[in-house]
């Protein structure tokens, strides 16, 4: 089929060709308005796009390729990880680490056990190819649980949206690994679960320790490479997110992991043109999310989901109000989180991309009943994200960890230096806190600590000791992180803490 696909692209001239392309990603941007009218996920809109476009849709343009989708969610998965990884304020996410690195792993383990038992005795499947459907929808799509909030302008309080965040981007390598090893032990039967094991551990050591050892070392390059042109450095930060993924995959471990916690790594160090390789990594990650969701949406027939409707609806139902949850509740147990919170991470379990792709390792490897996976796959992430996706900020809010969204702000300020020790963070100024209503002079703040710049009614003020600070100012400071850290409590109302954004540089 693939030379008869690449036969019909050839005979189509480039212009039309090229034409069609910007037309479907300027379809998908120019929808995502309206996902947020709907309060649905904009990866939603980019998904029906490629429904639209695909063999059963007015576009007409047939596609079954399982290969090159797979190929291009790889790519695209790499850049997304890495561009969420670089976007994380690792002392934002730093107190809940525990918890979410035990959500990410144990807890898609269990979400995955238990959906295979269900499949097992609702599905008749036999025992692994339960378990490999329970595995492929058992990882979160942060993308899509944070747009929703976003368009919806809805926050999580305490600790909430760090944990989701990091659980978000760290659970896919799991959910993988399962899947992966799931397929190897189908397609061998000779092969045992002792094996899992032993890729387990190697898999985990591997994307661990050459996210961290690559890290340094782009860190390292970036600093001293002096290229000509500025606008080279995003451009050989994504070849280096390609090379690591594919040299730490080559050796049997987890590219995935290995991305993500480079991008950690980088986005909080000092780097120079930082600002600038932090938003084109994420324009990056909204490019790849687009082409790998209008891919996946031409590559399902919406004739063969008739069928499995049932089926679908039923291990959707099982997913969201008995899965997630029950996992949820036992990986948290021993975790200081209230019954209320423990609700609301359960709920906020969106499925994205990440299933769709790994319903394609079983199409390639020849897996029985792989089509009717896939299709199942595809329509419980529709789905998730028509019914959880369009009432997390409802959910949030009835269950009071809802909060308005403090309004994002182009910060005009940018650190470009290496070998600083210092950060540019926001920080805002809360109702009857300390500092409301003092001048600058009567909070007495560190000297290692720098008040460069005060947002006030959308208009700049550049700071002298005598500025008195008003309820809603929005400070932006230079210093040591942790100083910075230490002077939060002075912006905050009591008891809350500040809410504060992430470092800019």
């Amino acid at each position: 089929m693939e030379e008869h696909l690449f036969t019909i692209i050839r005979a189509i001239p480039i212009e039309y060709l090229l034409f069609a392309a910007g037309l479907l990603i300027f379809a998908s941007v120019a929808t995502s308005k309206l996902a947020g009218r709907l309060g649905v996920p904009v990866l939603l809109i980019f998904m029906l796009v490629g429904i639209l476009a695909g063999s059963e849709g007015p576009g007409g343009f047939y596609f079954d390729d399982a290969w090159l989708a797979q190929l291009m969610g790889t790519i695209a998965l790499a850049i997304i990880l890495f561009a969420g990884g670089m976007s994380t304020d690792w002392n934002y996410v730093k107190p809940v680490f525990g918890p979410a690195v035990v959500l990410a792993t144990a807890g898609v383990a269990a979400t995955a056990g238990l959906m295979g038992l269900f499949n097992m005795l609702f599905l008749r499947m036999s025992f692994l190819e339960a378990m490999l459907l329970g595995s492929v929808i058992s990882s979160t799509d942060a993308a899509a649980v944070f747009g929703v909030l976003r368009t919806k302008r809805c926050a999580l309080k305490g600790t909430l949206s760090p944990l989701l965040e990091l659980e978000s981007g760290m659970n896919d390598p799991m959910a993988i690994f399962l899947t992966m090893g799931l397929v190897h032990l189908i397609t061998n039967p000779g092969s045992s679960f002792f094996d899992l094991i032993s890729l387990f551990f190697t898999q985990m050591f591997f994307g661990i320790t050459l996210g961290l050892v690559f890290g340094w070392l782009i860190i390292r390059l970036l600093n001293r490479i002096k290229l000509e042109f500025d606008g080279m450095y995003p451009v050989l930060l994504m070849s280096l997110v390609i090379i690591v993924y594919a040299i730490t995959a080559a050796i049997k471990g987890s590219g995935f992991l290995a991305v993500y916690i480079m991008g950690i790594y980088i986005g909080n160090s000092n780097v120079i043109h930082k600002r600038s390789l932090v938003r084109f990594s994420d324009a990056m990650a909204w490019l790849m999310q687009i082409l790998m969701f209008m891919t996946m949406g031409l590559l399902v027939f919406p004739s063969q989901l008739a069928h499995i409707i049932g089926i679908g609806l039923l291990l959707s139902f099982i997913l969201m109000f008995i899965a997630r949850p029950v996992a949820m509740f036992l990986m948290l147990a021993f975790y200081k989180f209230s019954l209320k919170e423990k609700l609301l991470i359960s709920w906020v379990g969106l499925r994205g991309a990440v299933p769709i792709v790994l319903a394609t390792i079983p199409l390639l490897a020849g897996v029985n009943e792989a089509q009717s996976i896939f299709n199942v796959v595809f329509f419980v992430v529709l789905t998730s994200a028509a019914l959880q996706g369009s009432t997390i900020p409802m959910v949030a809010k009835w269950l009071g960890l809802g909060a308005d969204m403090l309004p994002q702000t182009v910060q005009p300020l940018e650190l470009n230096a290496e070998n600083i020790n210092s950060v540019l963070a926001q920080i805002f100024v809360e109702p009857d806190s300390f500092a409301a209503g003092r001048e600058l002079v009567e909070l007495k703040l560190p000297p290692e600590t720098l008040v460069v710049l005060i947002e006030r009614n959308n208009q700049y003020i550049v700071p002298t000791g005598r500025t008195r600070l008003e309820a809603g100012d929005r400070l932006t400071l230079l210093g040591n992180s942790q100083v910075i850290d230490d002077t939060k409590h002075l912006f905050a109302s009591a008891p809350e803490k500040a809410k504060t954004a992430s470092p800019v540089i």
